[in-house]
C-alpha cells in the first residue's frame, strides 16, 4: 500500500498498487465529487498532483481526450482514471455544488483554458494626457475617438500574434506568447514600434477633425505569468495574472518620470538581444517592488523621407 496525502482534507489516504485515486478516498468517505460515476467523461473528480506525479499512471485514451478537450495541464489528472506506484500529494478543487456548476461550464466550453504558467511578453499602453484631451470634446466623440483608437490598436495586436487582455479606461494591457512563445518579446517589440506608427496616422485625423493630437506611452515587460480563464458563468475572460504584469504596469506609468514614450525591463533586453536599438537606461523604482529597476528607452523609428 502507499500514501496520498490529501488537501485540502489535510488526510492521509491508503491507496492499493491497482486502486484508482478515487476509489481510494471514496473508500475513505471522503466526499470526492464525480459526477459522472467515475467513468472519465467529466472532470469534477479531478485532482492536482503537488509532489510524486512522476509515479502516476500513464493518461489512458479516455483520459488523454477530456484532457485536450478542456486544455489540462499535465499536474491535473483524473482521480477515476489514475493509479500510483508511489506516495502522492494531491489536491482536491472541486469540493462543491458551484465547483460542479463552474466545472460543467469548462466543458461545455472547452476553448476556455485552465490556470497554466507561461513565460509572456506583457505590453501596457496608454494616452498621453487623455483625460484632458477628452473633457474637451462631446461625450459622443471621446467614445467614437476611443472605438477608432481601438480599433485600429486592435489591428496591430493581431498582426503581432498579441492578446488583448484588458481596456483600462483609454489604456490597452495586450499580452504576446500565448501561441507562439518563442517569439513573444520580437513579436511585443514589433507591435509597439507599429502602435506609435499608427498614432502618427490617427493624429492626422484628429487634427481635421478636432484640431487635436496625441501620443501613446508603453511600457513592456517579460515574465512567468498564469494564464487561465476568469470570471463567474454570465461571463469569463482570459486573464493573465502575475508579477510580470505588475511590472508591465509600473514600466509603462515610469514614462510619465522620464518624460519617454517607450520603456522595456531588462528582461526584455536580455531576450531580444542585439537586435533591440535602446537609447537610454534608467534605475528606477517602482511603485509596490524594493529596490531599483533596470530600465531601457526604446529607440524611436526614424520616419521615411
Amino acid at each position: 500500500m502507499h500514501n496520498l496525502e490529501l488537501l485540502p482534507d489535510n488526510r492521509d489516504v491508503p491507496i492499493g498498487p491497482e486502486e484508482t485515486i478515487l476509489t481510494a478516498t471514496l473508500r475513505q468517505h471522503i466526499p470526492h465529487v464525480h459526477a459522472c460515476g467515475g467513468k472519465g467523461q467529466c472532470s469534477t473528480c479531478r485532482v492536482q498532483v503537488l509532489a510524486g506525479l512522476e509515479y502516476c499512471s500513464p493518461r489512458n485514451p479516455c483520459e488523454q481526450a477530456l484532457a485536450d478537450r478542456i486544455h489540462l495541464p499535465p499536474a491535473v489528472r483524473l482521480a477515476c482514471q489514475t493509479t500510483t506506484t508511489h506516495n502522492l500529494r494531491i489536491r482536491r478543487p472541486i469540493l462543491d455544488n458551484l465547483d460542479i456548476e463552474l466545472t460543467r461550464h469548462e466543458l461545455e466550453h472547452p476553448d476556455q483554458q485552465l490556470g497554466t504558467e507561461k513565460r509572456v511578453a506583457v505590453l501596457f499602453s496608454d494616452i498621453e494626457d487623455y483625460t484632458s484631451f477628452a473633457d474637451e470634446l462631446p461625450a459622443y466623440d471621446v467614445i467614437h475617438v476611443l472605438n477608432r483608437y481601438f480599433d485600429v490598436m486592435g489591428e496591430v495586436v493581431r498582426a503581432h500574434h498579441g492578446y488583448i487582455s484588458d481596456f483600462i479606461g483609454d489604456g490597452l494591457m495586450v499580452v504576446f506568447g500565448l501561441e507562439h512563445p518563442e517569439t513573444a518579446v520580437t513579436d511585443a517589440l514589433a507591435a509597439g514600434h507599429a502602435m506609435m506608427r499608427q498614432v502618427t496616422t490617427l493624429n492626422a485625423y484628429l487634427q481635421q477633425m478636432y484640431n487635436r493630437d496625441f501620443h501613446v506611452r508603453i511600457g513592456l515587460h517579460y515574465g512567468p505569468a498564469v494564464v487561465g480563464h476568469i470570471g463567474g458563468r454570465g461571463f469569463r475572460k482570459l486573464a493573465t495574472i502575475g508579477d510580470t504584469v505588475n511590472v508591465a504596469a509600473r514600466i509603462e506609468s515610469a514614462n510619465k518620470v522620464f518624460g519617454t514614450y517607450f520603456l522595456v525591463s531588462e528582461a526584455v533586453v536580455e531576450a531580444a538581444g542585439p537586435a533591440l536599438s535602446v537609447r537610454q537606461g534608467f534605475l528606477a523604482p517602482l511603485k509596490g517592488k524594493k529596490g531599483l529597476h533596470r530600465l531601457f528607452e526604446v529607440t524611436p523609428e526614424v520616419p521615411p523621407l
